[in-house]
C-alpha cells in the first residue's frame, strides 16, 4: 500500500470512529451502519472494486461539507454529494469519485424515469429530494444519460436505498479496508 493511499484510508477510518454512530437522516439506522450496508450490497452483488468504494464513501460528505450534516428538518440542500467527491477527488480514480458526486442526481433521474420510484422512497429521502430538485425534466434526463458515470451512480442509488435496514449483517470497516487501499493506490486519470 502506498504512504498516499494509506493517508486517506486512515483519514476515511477516523471519519467512521468518530462520527460512524450519528444518526442517518431520519432513518432507523446510523450513518456507518447505512454506509457499510450499502458497500456490503455492492460486494455482494460482484460489483468491482471502485463501485464497492463508490458504495461505501458514496455519504461521506454529510461528514465533510462545508455546510454541516443534513437535518430533517433542512430548508436547504448541504450539497453531501459535491462535499463528498471534494473530499476523495486527488485520492481516488474518476470512477469513485464522479459516482459518489453523481448519486444524488441518481435519484433525481430514477424518480423520472421510474414513477414507482419516487413512492419507494423512506420519507427523509422523498424530503431531501425536494431540496435537491426533485425528478429531472426531460433535458436533465437526457443530459444525465449522456455522463460517463451515470450508469454506476444508479447502481450505487440502489444499493443507497437497500441500506438501511436495522440490524443487517454487514461486512465490517476493517474488511473494507484492504480495497480502499488498492482503489486509492490507483492513478487518479484511472
Amino acid at each position: 500500500m502506498s504512504a498516499h493511499a494509506d493517508d486517506i484510508v486512515a483519514l476515511i477510518a477516523d471519519i467512521f470512529k468518530r462520527r460512524g454512530a450519528e444518526a442517518y437522516l431520519g432513518e432507523a439506522v446510523t450513518m456507518a451502519e447505512h454506509m457499510l450496508q450499502t458497500a456490503t450490497l455492492a460486494h455482494h452483488a460482484g460489483a468491482p472494486d471502485a463501485l464497492v468504494a463508490a458504495a461505501l464513501l458514496h455519504d461521506i460528505g454529510h461528514f465533510t461539507s462545508e455546510f454541516g450534516a443534513y437535518r430533517d428538518d433542512d430548508t436547504v440542500d448541504r450539497r453531501h454529494d459535491d462535499a463528498g467527491a471534494k473530499v476523495l477527488a486527488g485520492h481516488f480514480p474518476p470512477r469513485v469519485v464522479e459516482t459518489v458526486r453523481l448519486h444524488v442526481t441518481a435519484k433525481r433521474y430514477l424518480c423520472a424515469v421510474e414513477p414507482a420510484y419516487y413512492d419507494a422512497l423512506s420519507g427523509a429521502s422523498k424530503h431531501s429530494l425536494k431540496l435537491q430538485g426533485g425528478a429531472m425534466n426531460a433535458e436533465e434526463v437526457a443530459a444525465f444519460e449522456q455522463l460517463r458515470e451515470h450508469a454506476d451512480a444508479v447502481l450505487v442509488r440502489r444499493w443507497d436505498d437497500a441500506g438501511k435496514v436495522p440490524d443487517m449483517r454487514t461486512m465490517t470497516f476493517e474488511e473494507f479496508r484492504p480495497l480502499l487501499a488498492r482503489t486509492a493506490s490507483c492513478p487518479p486519470s484511472g
